[in-house]
């Protein structure tokens, strides 16, 4: 039909010419710098480095523009005035902090990094920055043979990420999340390493679909980017923690969540009633099995339109959500960004008379299939969209909701690719940029308006949101789960590392869908999941339409006994638990640990991920096969004590535990303490109790840090907290405690010790003051109430 038109003719795709050809950056040329900013000009454009604390270092490349120091969304920090010194020769130009020594080489332009103590960070060797002309970037960097790498959010697979390549473009990925299932959800362009025992880390600030190759080769990996710039951070460590501090610095760290989100969260997709809704909660009370939280999924809605509710399913919602909420139990609905193409649709009009929908170029609207039918999507880069949206939030606080589920924010759409339409634009505040470059960063963008507006409208309470979509940062506004997982036994396994190394790349409030979202569960395996559950920073039992129902009696008296046990342990745990929630808002550091985190000398820990750490001080070894009784578990130096026996376990080798369907091994470090609480059926109820359990050890001196607070509002911002530090000597025969408090919080429950491995004839001081004590002979246990 075309053989008349010079369709005949045209020329045949050459594949040599399509090959992708990647040019270096080149020599560099000339060197100049501003009060706080070097710049160097090489063959193929200029870069930038800047220090933004002494510590962290920014390195910024453009080969097809301006090389801007203009940031993602993901930094919120403000680079600091830091004092650095210029050193030139011949061959290299040394720039130095107090903490870091960057040297640039000429010819050809490569980078080396070093720490105050002379550790090679980072090196350039025959590669180094590069770039092709179909705007792809990329940065190679040296490879050590002991390096091991760690963080890049939610991959599955194992914990060190060595010998693998992953993506960076968030996706819905209902299909069974294997190990080699990659991307998923998230997408976290960080992080760190550790070599011999210290620890340094990489942020690749770049928003469009980013890839980190471990793989091809074993001596140099590369981070590379379909396009933007290569604009990377260094952060020197030289701990692990050192490094997580240094990252959350830079991207955030998370609000204190409100107490009642640490509690036992029960969904379902879908309770599809009121009255469902109502059974399932007063199952739970007559059960006495602890619940903070029901969860509304999709079938709330009016035809899936998001800000409606069903009136025909739930009649009395307000009603609902004020009952359940006397007791102690919040509702919290899933909301989703699709808003359905409807004339009669109040937010559908709105988002079309305000020119608040994402739209091509030409100034069409875009239009994807999910949940509602055709649906339009928000432009959440708009800080005008952001604001309404978090406005319209009144709908839901209206009703009593303190909490918010954002799903298919990635934005899932109903398509081949899965997402929206990459040439569509986004106003992006003025600078407008297509879905392309900005695809990982909707969800985040959605979860700040979404966060924001709770804030707003909750006046002065917390607000609590769970994303499933995200980019660096999100932990400032949301806690991740790891979305769609099945009821597989694998799975369960790989939630570990998973919610190990989001912790390790920031976000330290996650968890997976406990019992597993997809496939049918089995009585044995959901127990299993729910004692591990039971310690994840996020502990929510989820499950899809179609597939058994995992309620905690759902496999009968046997399992729902043991089920209970934990969900009950759980609230127990919330003192400890809650202390380190205020460590990660304060540090960065995560709740749930690898045990490299604390021991990064220890190489037998570099790979282990079949364990976790709670804090510093908890080790949880679970069981994770079926029919299993006894597993091998590794301890780290120091001695151990089973916290259900007693029993003394030396570190710094393996032992074979056992466990059965009963136990969830759960280890405490010798010479270290745990805060716990009074077993309750809500977090709404106060602790009468606190109880610091200390482990005696026979020589040395320990600290513990107790923090508490109301658990709702963020008067703590303004001082309004109790940190407790109290500081334990050990003797053979005597424990001598030291406390000492700030802020201005004051506690209704009454704290009290006991000391686990003492004899009655162990003296015990507190501030200075003997105290009288029982003694426990079975347990080996004094009990000792402060006054």
């Amino acid at each position: 039909m075309l053989e008349d038109t010079s369709f005949a003719i045209q020329p045949e795709q050459d594949d040599k010419t399509q090959e992708t050809h990647r040019i270096d950056i080149g020599n560099m040329h000339t060197f100049s710098h501003t009060e706080h900013v070097f710049s160097f000009h090489c063959d193929t454009g200029i870069v930038k480095i800047r220090f933004y604390r002494e510590d962290i270092v920014r390195i910024a490349f453009n080969p097809f523009g301006e090389t801007s120091l203009s940031t993602s969304v993901a930094v919120v920090k403000e680079p600091e005035k830091v004092d650095a010194s210029v050193h030139e020769t011949e061959e290299e130009v040394t720039l130095t902090s107090a903490k870091l020594t960057v040297v640039l080489q000429k010819r050809p332009f490569r980078v080396r990094i070093y720490d105050n103590h002379g550790r090679l960070l980072v090196a350039e060797g025959k590669k180094g920055m590069a770039f092709t002309y179909q705007g792809e970037v990329c940065c190679f960097k040296m490879m050590d043979e002991a390096d091991h790498f760690y963080g890049f959010g939610e991959k599955t697979g194992f914990l060190d990420k060595r010998g693998e390549t992953m993506t960076m473009w968030n996706t819905d990925v209902y299909a069974p999340h294997n190990p080699e299932t990659d991307p998923l959800y998230q997408s976290h362009p960080y992080f760190m390493t550790v070599r011999n025992g210290s620890a340094h880390g990489i942020f690749f600030d770049n928003t469009y679909k980013t890839t980190f190759d471990f793989q091809t080769a074993t001596d140099e990996y590369c981070f590379s980017a379909e396009g933007g710039a290569i604009d990377y951070y260094v952060f020197a460590g030289p701990t692990p923690k050192d490094v997580l501090e240094q990252y959350t610095d830079l991207t955030g760290r998370m609000p204190l969540p409100p107490k009642w989100a640490l509690g036992y969260h029960q969904s379902r997709y879908s309770y599809e009633t009121e009255q469902e809704v109502r059974e399932i909660a007063q199952t739970f009370i007559e059960k006495d099995i602890p619940l903070d939280v029901i969860y509304l999924d999709i079938h709330y809605m009016n035809g899936y339109r998001v800000f409606t509710f069903d009136r025909n399913r739930f009649p009395n919602l307000k009603q609902l959500i004020a009952d359940l909420k006397q007791k102690g139990i919040r509702v919290v609905p899933i909301v989703d960004p699709g808003v359905k193409e409807d004339p009669e649709y109040v937010i559908y009009q709105e988002g079309i008379r305000h020119d608040y929908f994402c739209k091509y170029i030409e100034g069409n609207v875009y239009f994807g299939e999910v949940w509602p039918g055709k649906s339009a999507f928000p432009d959440f880069t708009n800080k005008k969209v952001r604001k309404w949206w978090g406005e319209k939030h009144q709908f839901y606080t209206d009703l009593g909701i303190e909490g918010i589920w954002n799903d298919m924010n990635e934005p899932s759409v109903f398509n081949e690719t899965k997402t929206m339409d990459v040439k569509v634009i986004h106003d992006n505040d003025g600078d407008p940029k297509t879905h392309r470059e900005l695809h990982n960063v909707y969800g985040f963008m959605m979860g700040e308006a979404t966060y924001k507006g709770m804030k707003k409208l909750l006046n002065g309470k917390r607000p609590f949101l769970l994303t499933r979509a995200g980019f660096s940062g999100i932990q400032r506004y949301a806690a991740v789960w790891t979305g769609d997982n099945r009821s597989f036994w694998e799975h369960l396994q790989m939630s570990l590392p998973m919610c190990m190394n989001l912790g390790l790349s920031g976000v330290a409030f996650c968890g997976p869908d406990v019992g597993g979202f997809a496939h049918n569960t089995n009585g044995e395996l959901l127990t299993r999941w729910m004692q591990v559950g039971a310690f994840t920073p996020y502990f929510r039992n989820h499950c899809a339409i179609g597939f058994r129902r995992q309620e905690p009696w759902a496999f009968g008296e046997k399992y729902e006994r043991i089920i209970k046990k934990y969900i009950r342990l759980r609230y127990q745990w919330l003192p400890h638990l809650y202390t380190l929630f205020a460590e990660a808002h304060e540090t960065g550091a995560p709740v749930m640990r690898p045990l490299f985190f604390e021991y990064p000398d220890d190489e037998n820990t570099y790979n282990l991920y079949d364990e976790f750490l709670v804090g510093a001080n908890v080790l949880i070894a679970p069981i994770m096969t079926p029919s299993t009784t006894r597993r091998v578990a590794y301890f780290p130096k120091g001695n151990w004590v089973d916290y259900w026996t007693g029993e003394v376990l030396e570190g710094g080798q393996y032992h074979l535990i056992s466990a059965d369907l009963e136990t969830l091994p759960i280890f405490i470090k010798q010479g270290s303490a745990i805060a716990l609480g009074d077993v309750k059926r809500s977090t709404e109820m106060p602790d009468e109790h606190r109880t610091v359990h200390i482990y005696k050890a026979n020589g040395g001196k320990a600290t513990y840090v107790l923090y508490d607070d109301d658990g709702q509002t963020f008067s703590y911002e303004k001082g309004d907290y109790l940190r407790m530090y109290i500081e334990v000597e050990y003797g053979e025969n005597s424990v001598h405690i030291v406390t000492k408090s700030e802020g201005t919080y004051q506690p209704s429950w009454k704290l009290s010790f006991a000391i686990h491995h003492a004899t009655e004839q162990t003296k015990v001081t507190i501030d200075g003051n003997e105290q009288n004590a029982i003694f426990d002979p079975h347990q080996r246990i004094l009990l000792i109430q402060s006054e």
